[in-house]
């Protein structure tokens, strides 16, 4: 087995040891001094220093949801990027369920990316100059898409792609309506103040197979029982073009989508442009650039 490179970097939040451990968040939630000019309101920043999390009816307008919702289903049917290594195809049908890095393979999400309504709350939340660490769309079509089980992002990123501390944020846009029903987004509010380590090492090319199935960096039914005693769990649903912005340690996941009624969206994690990725903490190799990126260029 490979093994990464020296760091200097002293690891906050271990994980992937012998036995699962909980340590407390040591970084801040909102990175940004209090007061600082921003898309988002200061009640609904508190709100997202709280829960971890902010939910929003309208991020774009329909006929950006009319553009986007082309985009994806553009590249979701084009047979090259379903060959395409940042492709990740449903273990069941088949069909491509998640295109990676879709804001350099498209200039039409490369401009969402590049939107002050996106960009702008990241920077705000981060209180920096950001990058994109990772972009996808995820469709989740009707009639048995599986789900995606408990997980904390930031264990993942932390361990194999290297994020030294928690300064990354996500939105999900949805460009399909979010129902009750059909596979929607679910978090527990305030898990964020918790770093859960997971146990077992992490197997090279680890990403092949969690990408269609988490394994590695699953917290224990033990665990997650009291995270959501302790919790709750809120689940998100919403029209086409609401989003929702939530911490990369955000305890989230979501259920097969059983319905008839598809759910798609775009995703975008924000990194700061201070907590640049270094070596993986817990992995043998890196991840693909394509997964965690490698490339610290500021969005503008």
């Amino acid at each position: 087995m490979t093994t990464a490179p020296e760091r200097s970097i002293a690891d906050l939040y271990p994980t992937r040891g012998a036995t699962e451990v909980a340590t407390p968040r040591m970084d801040p939630v909102v990175w940004s001094a209090p007061g600082t000019p921003g898309p988002i309101e200061a009640a609904d920043l508190a709100s997202y220093e709280r829960n971890g999390f902010l939910a929003m009816d309208r991020l774009i307008t329909p006929d950006e949801v009319d553009t986007y919702r082309r985009e994806l289903e553009r590249l979701t049917s084009d047979p090259v990027m379903r060959a395409d290594d940042r492709s990740i195809v449903e273990p069941k049908s088949q069909e491509i369920r998640t295109v990676f890095e879709v804001h350099k393979i498209s200039e039409v999400f490369a401009r969402l990316v590049r939107d002050p309504r996106v960009v702008g709350r990241a920077r705000q939340i981060l209180g920096s100059d950001v990058y994109v660490h990772q972009s996808r769309i995820n469709v989740k079509p009707g009639f048995g898409a599986t789900g995606f089980y408990w997980h904390s992002d930031f264990e993942t990123w932390h361990a194999e792609d290297g994020l030294p501390k928690m300064r990354t944020v996500s939105v999900s846009i949805a460009l399909t309506e979010n129902y009750d029903t059909n596979g929607s987004l679910m978090i527990m509010p305030g898990s964020h103040q918790t770093f859960l380590g997971c146990s077992g090492e992490t197997p090279e090319d680890n990403y092949k197979k969690s990408l269609q199935m988490q394994d590695a960096g699953t917290p224990s039914d033990e665990a997650l029982s009291k995270f959501a005693d302790a919790h709750g769990i809120e689940l998100f649903t919403g029209r086409a073009g609401s989003a929702t912005w939530f911490d990369c340690n955000c305890m989230h996941g979501s259920g097969d989508n059983i319905t008839p009624y598809p759910r798609s969206n775009v995703f975008i994690v924000f990194n700061s442009v201070e907590n640049e990725a270094v070596e993986p903490f817990a992995a043998p190799v890196r991840r693909p650039e394509y997964i965690g990126a490698r490339d610290f260029t500021p969005v503008k």
